[in-house]
């Protein structure tokens, strides 16, 4: 394990520490956390991007896409909890 030194705000740091207080943790417990959670974040992001930007491609590469009607009908099925068909792909171009 390394050891890292940040240098905060005067502000910044008194927040972290209350904040840490506040939860039962040690300013560096809170400090961890909190970069862990940014660093998962901003990966689930990348991941979120790459697979937005291959779908694009597919739709331009195809022709085919989903309708945002059905699906958004199809989310508020499933959040329902009914059993409900996935929409299927039709040709967006004419």
């Amino acid at each position: 394990m390394t050891t890292t030194s940040l240098k905060l705000s005067d502000e910044l740091k008194q927040r972290a520490a209350s904040a840490a207080q506040e939860l039962g943790m040690s300013l560096h417990a809170f400090m961890v956390s909190a970069i862990e959670q940014a660093a998962l974040a901003a990966e689930q992001r990348i991941r979120l991007i790459a697979e937005a930007r291959s779908a694009r491609e597919a739709m331009l590469e195809t022709g085919q896409g989903l309708d945002a009607d059905a699906v958004h009908a199809y989310l508020h099925a499933k959040v329902a909890g009914k059993k409900v068909a996935r929409p299927k792909k039709r040709a967006w171009r004419t």
